[in-house]
């Protein structure tokens, strides 16, 4: 891995960009339900850069990666009196109002949910207008079948060339590259599996072959599709499906133990694929770069969505779960449960984020 200047100026950039899309839909979700945003901030460690603008302060901060918003009173980290705590268990219908004006939790609980959903969705939103980017100037790969090879699952199973493949085991696929992910991560058993040829729809069944380590079917594709009008969005759509589509496989091999710790990258980790692709790509010129480190862009908002809105203390997605429980019962779980529980959940991130660096730093020595 060579970390130029380019390559370091991409990765804060692009994690920049991710993390900014992250915190904005905080940020404007909060103000639109007149929550008071205290803190602004991009990157994590000391502000280097800082001004204030109505109730909010804005900063920048050394380490590119990461970012806060901070709302007013947003782990109820004010003590609340015995007269509240009173009026809040005989009335649990009725939340007690605290004296900070615009505090989060003044808010409804559909507000703070709104609030807490925002940050992951504008991912999925900047995730979907990467992939217009991508999709406009490089088109779709879509699943069509450009030769089958002889003596290979698909050749037995009768596919030919000029097939186009719509479902892998009921899962509708768009594109060949969701093909390509399926072979992957293939964790054995047959495949049923479904295509078109000549506008009639056909039925067969295979088995992936392992072949130099990896399994495959034994074809080659897909063909190009290059979007006109409407489909254009349409297509671009189908980028971030795959996106998300594969992140939720990869999570579900980690969590059962079919990837390992090398399978699993941090901020290093991210900045070496950064590194190596602007190397493997710069002799294309600096459109194909610049497509690459989209591409890459799409990939890391895609997948900090999703992980925000993972059930795990401190993240998104663990704030979001005492939100539902508060909109179900509709009684708040007592606060400073909570904000054990949080800190708790943050602690372990913290060890589990110094892990992942450990562990992107190691390969190098490898």
């Amino acid at each position: 891995m060579n970390f130029n200047i380019w390559a370091i100026l991409a990765f804060v950039i692009i994690f920049g960009v991710v993390v900014v899309a992250h915190e904005f839909g905080h940020f404007i979700v909060a103000k639109a339900n007149g929550i008071k945003v205290l803190e602004f901030s991009i990157g994590m460690g000391p502000k280097l850069v800082k001004f204030t603008k109505g109730d909010t302060e804005y900063s920048l901060r050394l380490l590119p990666i990461g970012g806060a918003c901070m709302f007013e009173g947003e782990d109820g980290l004010y003590e609340e009196d015995e007269e509240t705590e009173r009026l809040q268990d005989e009335n649990p219908l009725e939340r007690p109002q605290t004296t900070q004006e615009g505090s989060f939790q003044n808010a409804s609980v559909w507000a703070r949910i709104a609030t807490v959903v925002a940050g992951p969705l504008f991912n999925i939103v900047l995730g979907y207008i990467l992939a217009i980017i991508i999709v406009l100037t490089c088109g779709s790969i879509i699943p069509k079948v450009v030769a089958v090879h002889e003596g290979y699952p698909a050749y037995e199973a009768g596919i030919q060339a000029g097939d186009v493949i719509t479902r892998i085991n009921g899962e509708r696929i768009y594109l060949f590259r969701e093909i390509q992910i399926n072979t992957m991560l293939y964790s054995g058993g047959e495949w049923e599996v479904e295509y078109e040829r000549d506008g009639e729809r056909y039925t067969t069944a295979l088995t992936p072959a392992l072949d130099n380590g990896s399994y495959i079917m034994g074809i080659t594709g897909g063909e190009l599709h290059v979007s006109e009008g409407l489909d254009l969005f349409e297509y671009s759509w189908y980028e971030v499906r795959y996106w998300l589509s594969t992140t939720f496989k990869s999570l579900k091999m980690l969590v059962t133990g079919k990837l390992t710790k090398d399978d699993v990258a941090g901020p290093v980790g991210v900045a070496g694929v950064i590194s190596d692709t602007i190397e493997e790509t710069k002799q294309y010129g600096f459109l194909t770069v610049l497509i690459n480190m989209v591409n890459i862009a799409l990939l890391l908002s895609i997948n900090l969505g999703v992980m925000n809105l993972l059930p795990v203390p401190a993240l998104d997605g663990g704030r979001l779960v005492f939100l539902l429980i508060e909109a179900v019962i509709r009684k708040p779980v007592p606060k400073k449960a909570e904000a054990v529980i949080h800190m708790i959940g943050f602690a372990l991130l913290m060890l589990l984020m110094v892990f992942v660096l450990f562990n992107d730093i190691s390969k190098f020595f490898r």
